[in-house]
């Protein structure tokens, strides 16, 4: 981090010299899963790798950014790559370089296309950083499925103030003659621009709403598609969003197992991936660590990374159907970047928070400074307050809930995946 620059500079020659110098090890890969798309990308990365696995399959995964310790964006097998194995790829793809200009986010995805190459698995999940047309992951010419999940406002400076410029960056990681399976969209725009691109390549188009469907029903996940229709387990991330996410990741394995060279998934390995799926920070339950011992056993605590607009409406629809089983006052803890729509965020709010405390994101040079992100949920129509400690935020909500309603509250940490990473680094 401190040799280069970790800004975002959207173009592929970087990369692609980077690559040419080390031998192309971008095309020594396992089949490719190439996933892009505004929110959704990690949890239907996070599927598709525990249904591949639990049928057999061994998988590399690259995904950002990182909550805790770096070694989480490059895994190798299952397992986050190890120390010693990073230096050295580091090492090399630096001497590579040459000391020639390259973004941290490009050297970082070179040497994880590199660490791919040289260990072998049935197949590599590459989550796109960011649009996905000049992203550092498009290098890829040839991948097996491109998967793209539901589009929304955000990083409008890099890709655009409409949703068609937004869906045309996206559009991007669709290749010729490779399937492309695509979320349902609220935005027609989108899909008319998805549509436009797999007609210019020659893809096969699949999309979610008329190819396929996911849906509870009975406390089950049913999927259907032209092949059939599954009776699966509710996945074991929550949330009505994820049944989307779930069968985003089932439609793309499906067409895969129906490609010459896929491999087959079974409805049994679906069913248990689908189950033991994890994807920290997102809607997870803490469960341990100093923030539920302040708390007690009886106050919920949740930490979601919705940061956008559309993930906060995800996150706030959850909470609702939280409160149709169990009634509670709900508080948020929150932190946010000055590159994200904070008012769109927190009007998901208005209606059902009690009051916010607002942080300012540890680790991010782009903070919202909480004093400001205060005045921003205040100006959304909420009830909040500047913090400067966890504990006391948890603590307050507590007292205030008990104050007011004599209840036990339902409190969620939000608005950032550095807020994410610094809970789940330092109070679990």
């Amino acid at each position: 981090m401190g040799l280069h620059p970790k800004l975002i500079d959207l173009t592929l020659d970087r990369c692609e010299r980077l690559l040419a110098r080390l031998g192309h090890p971008e095309q020594k890969l396992p089949p490719v899963f190439h996933v892009a798309g505004t929110n959704g990308k990690g949890s239907t990365c996070a599927f598709l790798q525990a249904m591949m696995e639990a049928g057999g399959l061994t998988v590399h995964r690259y995904s950002s950014p990182h909550l805790v310790r770096f070694h989480e964006r490059i895994v190798l097998q299952g397992k986050p790559i190890e120390e010693d194995a990073l230096a050295q790829l580091l090492e090399e793809c630096e001497a590579a370089n040459g000391g020639e200009n390259i973004t941290y986010f490009e050297i970082t995805t070179v040497a994880a296309l590199l660490a791919f190459s040289r260990s072998p698995a049935d197949a590599v999940i590459l989550e796109v950083g960011l649009g996905g047309r000049f992203d550092a992951t498009n290098v890829i010419a040839d991948p097996a499925i491109s998967v793209i999940t539901q589009i929304g406002f955000d990083h409008q400076g890099f890709l655009g103030d409409t949703i068609t410029e937004i869906a045309g960056e996206k559009a991007g990681i669709i290749k010729r003659d490779v399937p492309a399976i695509i979320a349902p969209q609220e935005h027609e725009d989108a899909l008319a621009r998805f549509e436009k691109e797999a007609a210019i390549q020659h893809a096969p188009l699949v999309v979610g709403g008329q190819d396929w469907t996911a849906y509870e029903e009975c406390g089950r996940l049913v999927y259907q598609d032209i092949d059939g229709l599954l009776d699966l387990p509710l996945p074991s991330l929550v949330g009505a969003h994820q049944i989307e996410n779930a069968g985003l990741a089932i439609a793309a394995l499906r067409q895969w197992s129906a490609a010459q060279g896929g491999h087959s998934i079974s409805d049994d390995a679906i069913a248990d991936g689908l189950s033991h799926t994890v994807w920290p920070a997102r809607m997870q339950r803490l469960k341990s660590g100093p923030l539920v011992d302040i708390a007690g056993d009886d106050v919920e605590l949740w930490l979601d990374g919705c940061h956008n607009p559309a993930g906060g409406r995800a996150a706030a629809a959850v909470l609702a159907d939280f409160d149709e089983r169990t009634t509670r006052p709900l508080y948020l803890i929150t932190a946010m970047l000055d590159t994200k729509d904070a008012v769109g965020f927190f009007a998901n709010f208005r209606d059902i928070a009690r009051q916010v405390y607002t942080f300012t994101a540890p680790g991010a040079a782009a903070a919202v400074p909480a004093t400001r992100l205060t005045e921003i949920a205040i100006e959304a129509g909420l009830d909040a307050y500047p913090m400067h400690d966890l504990a006391a935020a948890v603590g307050r909500a507590i007292g205030h809930a008990e104050g007011e309603t004599g209840e036990r509250p339902r409190i969620l940490i939000c608005g950032t995946l550095y807020l994410a990473g610094h809970v789940l680094s330092t109070h679990t």
